[in-house]
């Protein structure tokens, strides 16, 4: 018998439900983040720095580093790694600090 941590816990999850990044449909399991959705469907960036529009996504895990900051249902600099992924949640790759709604 393999040993997984599921397996250890006798964990179960519900049924998978999807979420949407940039338009394409990417299946999330209950409990699970944002970013570890994205991470599943193989995508490792969705993010673009403000000087040099270099990609980022997922670096620390656990919201120290900003680098996995999406625009999720509409509200920019969301951290992905600390956001449960939703039924119907919908996620855009950020441009920079994902406020050109206030650009002048």
């Amino acid at each position: 018998m393999r040993r997984t941590p599921a397996s250890l816990v006798d964990a179960r999850p519900g049924p998978a439900h999807t979420i949407e990044f940039d338009g394409r449909e990417i299946p999330a399991l209950p409990g699970q983040s944002i970013a570890a959705a994205l991470w599943a469907a193989d995508i490792l960036a969705w993010r673009s720095t403000r000087v040099e529009g270099r990609p980022r996504g997922a670096f620390c895990g656990i919201g120290v580093c900003f680098d996995c900051l999406a625009t999720v249902n509409g509200r920019a600099n969301q951290r992905t790694c600390l956001l449960p992924a939703r039924p119907g949640d919908t996620v855009r790759t950020q441009e920079g600090h994902g406020r050109a709604d206030l650009a002048v």
